[in-house]
């Protein structure tokens, strides 16, 4: 049976992306939006060994994040607080430092989740723990970071003057 609309993707229709750093970090993600012909928001699914975070502890200028856990158990950082979070839990982070997040898998069982965000085209991500800057300028989310004009990720470093490095005359 072929696809059933444009605008219809099955999970099993995608394959899995994987990224795995160390003890700490890994994931399993499938992208629902661009084969599902989305624009403005995408949604992706998740999952995540127990014991692992899928991202560092980080905030968005520019695009508003919200997560749906659909199958076991986590621990959410949300700024400074933390909190447990299990299946039917939906936890939103909006833009801005007060709303950095992270989300550990602290079950037995692997952590499940779909992740929402908005598909601002121009977005910087702060990193409170390691004190990076992340920033990405591209014109199609759909391809994700491979499509992307501007990416930079950088340890904040103290300011310099805008036209430092110019010919003033």
């Amino acid at each position: 049976m072929g696809k059933k609309h444009p605008n219809i993707t099955h999970l099993n229709e995608i394959e899995p992306r994987m990224e795995q750093r160390g003890t700490k970090f890994g994931y399993s993600t499938k992208r629902l939006g661009p084969p599902s012909g989305a624009k403005a928001l995408s949604c992706s699914w998740y999952e995540v060994a127990p014991g692992r975070s899928a991202f560092p502890h980080h905030f968005h200028c520019a695009n508003e994040e919200a997560l749906f856990i659909l199958e076991g158990k986590g621990q959410v950082r949300l700024g400074e607080e933390r909190a447990y979070v299990e299946q039917g839990d939906y936890i939103a982070f909006p833009v801005g430092p007060a709303s950095a997040h992270s989300l550990k898998n602290t079950g037995t069982e692997p952590l499940r989740y779909l992740c929402f965000s908005t598909t601002v085209p121009t977005e910087v991500v702060g990193y409170p723990d390691s004190k990076k800057i992340g920033a990405v300028g591209t014109g199609d989310w759909s391809k994700g970071m491979a499509g992307a004009w501007i990416k930079i990720l950088a340890k904040e470093q103290a300011p310099m003057d805008y036209y430092e490095g110019e010919n003033a005359g």
